[in-house]
């Protein structure tokens, strides 16, 4: 599993709220994690900094006798406990009260992908010529177009696109939304903030990823669309390119 990450202030915000994390060679799973922070000055990047060190801490611990359905349950487990830790750190301090963040979890072994997330950050699967998305924003905008009070068309400018509707860290309590997929030799997944799916389209996002370059050529490519699209949030992205040995042991 090869990766490539990442991450731009952007040319409006003045801090990076943004924060992520790569781990290999967790019992042949590669773990990747992005979390877009908000709460105003400082309680945006602790809440998301916060985020992926205890989500990165809790699956470290991972084992090799774990069943696929176990290693499932630790990414919800992860994600949930990490918020009832963010919760509890933000109310007992006043400057960070009501801070939170965003999050996307994957967990990927060559031949399964486990995606937990909370928020607007997202996944996306390319595969072949397509490009699918594998995660459901939590926004006020999304639920309307989900319940055809607007059109899809509609929410991409709609004024309170970005209202969340669930994060981490503002409520005791969240159920993570978790989802298994397969992939194979030659698919790409993409996990991004706001900054680069509010503001890059998904035909772009698979043009530039199909590309013939390196996979740090094609994360540079994705941020610097974002950039040219205006920049006006933070950027992430993480690459993870699936690349399983074929019979004759080239990768």
């Amino acid at each position: 599993m090869r990766t490539a990450q990442q991450t731009d202030t952007g040319h409006i915000r003045m801090i990076n709220e943004d924060r992520f994390a790569v781990h290999h060679d967790l019992h042949g799973y590669t773990l990747a994690i992005v979390a877009d922070g908000m709460g105003g000055h400082q309680a945006g990047d602790v809440a998301s900094q916060m985020a992926v060190d205890l989500i990165s801490d809790a699956l470290k611990g991972l084992r090799a006798d774990m069943t696929a359905e176990e290693y499932s349950q630790a990414v919800k487990a992860a994600i949930e406990t990490a918020n009832e830790r963010i919760f509890e750190f933000a109310s007992q301090q006043e400057k960070y009260r009501g801070m939170g963040t965003t999050v996307v979890v994957a967990l990927a072994s060559p031949e399964s992908l486990v995606i937990g997330h909370i928020g607007d950050s997202r996944a996306y699967l390319v595969q072949d010529d397509r490009i699918i998305q594998l995660t459901e924003d939590h926004t006020l905008v999304n639920e309307l177009v989900r319940t055809g009070q607007i059109s899809a068309e509609e929410a991409s400018t709609h004024p309170h696109r970005h209202v969340i509707t669930r994060a981490l860290g503002t409520e005791p309590a969240i159920a993570a939304e978790l989802n298994r997929y397969t992939w194979k030799a030659g698919d790409i997944v993409l996990l991004c903030s706001d900054g680069l799916s509010g503001s890059v389209g998904q035909d772009t996002l698979l043009n530039l990823i199909r590309r013939e370059a390196s996979l740090e050529e094609k994360v540079r490519m994705l941020v610097d669309e974002a950039l040219s699209a205006g920049g006006e949030d933070n950027i992430t992205a993480v690459l993870l390119a699936n690349e399983q040995a074929n019979e004759d042991g080239e990768g």
